[in-house]
C-alpha cells in the first residue's frame, strides 16, 4: 500500500497531528536506506510505532530483545516482525505482531498513518513502518522471555532531550544516531526511525552530531550493572 495517513491528522490529538499529517510527504530517503538491490528478494516485514499520551507527555513503545537470541540479541526495537499469510499488511502485521510480543490490548490501538518501507540490508527484510495512536493503554509485558527481555514507554520528551542523544560507530565503520534511555541503547534501524519521528513530529531539538561514540562502549554503559 502507499504510505501516508489513514486517518484525518485533525482526528488525532493535537501532539500527534503534525507527524500524521508528515507522512503524506515522507520518502524513503529521508531514512537513508537504500531499496533492495536487483538480485536480492526481500522479505515483507512490518513494525508498530504505538504512541500515547502517557504520566510525563507522549510516549512511545519499544522493546528490548532478549541476549539469548541469535539475531539482533540485546537490542531495542519497535514490535514487528515478518509478515504471515494470511495477514492484512502492514497493518494487520504489525498489530499482530504488538500483540503477541507486549499483549497490547489491539482494540485500544488506531493506525493512523503507513511510512515508507525501508530495505533492511543485514536481515533482507522491506519494513513498513505503522503509526498508531494509543487511545486506550492496556498493560504490558515480555509475553516471551526467550525473545523479549523487557517492554516500556519511553516519553518522547526523553528521547528528544540532547543529553540522551549522540552518534555510535559500528565496527564496520557504519555512524548513526543513537539514544540513551533506562537500561537500554537505542541505535540502528529503530533509532533512525525514531530520529524521523522526532523531526517530522516537530520535537527535535538541537544536539550534538559531532558526539561519536564507539558502540560497543556505549552499548556496555546502557546495561545496568549485575
Amino acid at each position: 500500500m502507499t504510505h501516508g495517513p489513514l486517518v484525518d491528522p485533525a482526528d488525532v490529538p493535537h501532539w500527534m497531528s503534525k507527524l500524521v499529517e508528515g507522512t503524506r510527504e515522507m520518502d524513503a530517503e529521508v531514512f537513508r536506506r537504500l531499496s533492495p538491490p536487483d538480485h536480492v528478494i526481500a522479505r515483507d516485514a512490518a513494525v508498530l510505532i504505538l504512541l500515547a499520551e502517557g504520566p510525563n507527555g507522549p510516549d512511545v513503545l519499544l522493546l528490548l530483545r532478549s541476549d539469548a537470541l541469535g539475531s539482533h540479541a540485546g537490542q531495542v526495537a519497535f514490535p514487528g516482525g515478518k509478515a504471515d499469510e494470511g495477514d492484512d499488511f502492514p497493518i494487520g502485521t504489525a498489530l499482530r505482531e504488538a500483540a503477541e510480543e507486549t499483549g497490547v490490548f489491539l482494540p485500544g490501538v488506531q493506525p493512523v498513518a503507513v511510512m515508507p518501507a525501508l530495505y533492511v540490508p543485514v536481515s533482507k527484510f522491506l519494513v513498513t513502518p505503522v503509526l498508531a495512536y494509543w487511545h486506550t493503554p492496556s498493560p504490558v509485558r515480555a509475553v516471551d522471555p526467550a525473545e523479549t527481555a523487557a517492554v516500556a514507554r519511553i516519553p518522547i520528551d526523553h528521547l528528544a532531550n540532547p543529553a540522551n542523544r549522540f552518534m555510535v560507530r559500528h565496527p564496520s565503520g557504519f555512524t548513526g544516531p543513537a539514544f540513551s534511555a533506562p537500561g537500554m541503547l537505542v541505535w540502528g534501524f529503530t533509532a533512525a526511525l525514531l530520529t524521523v519521528v522526532l523531526a517530522v513530529g516537530g520535537w527535535e531539538v538541537p544536539w550534538d552530531t559531532n558526539d561519536v561514540r564507539e558502540l560497543d562502549v556505549a552499548w556496555r554503559s546502557s546495561r545496568p550493572e549485575e
